[in-house]
């Protein structure tokens, strides 16, 4: 009798189909952005995030950091001194180390004439170190590079949306440049 009931209920219960569960995403909400210009002394100047905090380096450099993130975006200055040649040179080599981790390395070059600004925008796809890199100069006088990096060991699935945010400001930061002096 027993063996029955027991046989008796596992049949009943099993006539319920198996669905597969749903597939979840993740969803990241960022603040929204204002930008101003930052007030440290620099043979150039752009706007940056609210979200982020400018930290003075020595040699014109600049660390532009997101607490929230846990990223910061280094800048490095370096005065042209007829070796614009051999620091482009140098900036391409700094992005291409990358390539054996990197996925993918995409370039996207960037022109303002009228503030005499030229460069490059790198996006580095894959688990690198930093993933987002630029360069711009003026050509003559000035040189500015910029390496993201996030405190944490690359995965890039889990950051993409945080180098998204990121390089809206990257953009911001070429397209808001202007050299002194």
């Amino acid at each position: 009798m027993r063996k029955f009931l027991f046989l008796l209920i596992l049949i009943y219960s099993c006539n319920s189909d198996t669905l597969p569960k749903p597939n979840g995403y993740l969803n990241l909400s960022y603040p929204q952005k204002t930008y101003q210009n930052f007030t440290l002394e620099k043979p150039y100047e752009f706007e940056i995030s609210n979200q982020s905090v400018a930290v003075n380096q020595p040699n014109g450099w600049l660390k532009i950091t997101y607490p929230k993130l846990k990223a910061s975006l280094d800048i490095t200055y370096r005065p042209i001194k007829n070796n614009l040649q051999e620091i482009l040179i140098e900036a391409e080599k700094l992005v291409y180390k990358h390539t054996i981790k990197a996925d993918e390395i995409l370039t996207k070059d960037y022109k303002n004439e009228d503030q005499k600004v030229f460069g490059s925008l790198y996006s580095i796809n894959g688990n690198a170190a930093s993933n987002l890199q630029f360069h711009v100069t003026d050509s003559l006088n000035h040189f500015l590079k910029g390496s993201l990096y996030f405190y944490a060991k690359p995965n890039y699935d889990s950051i993409l949306p945080a180098v998204a945010y990121i390089r809206d400001d990257v953009l911001h930061i070429m397209e808001t440049l202007k050299w002194k002096n």
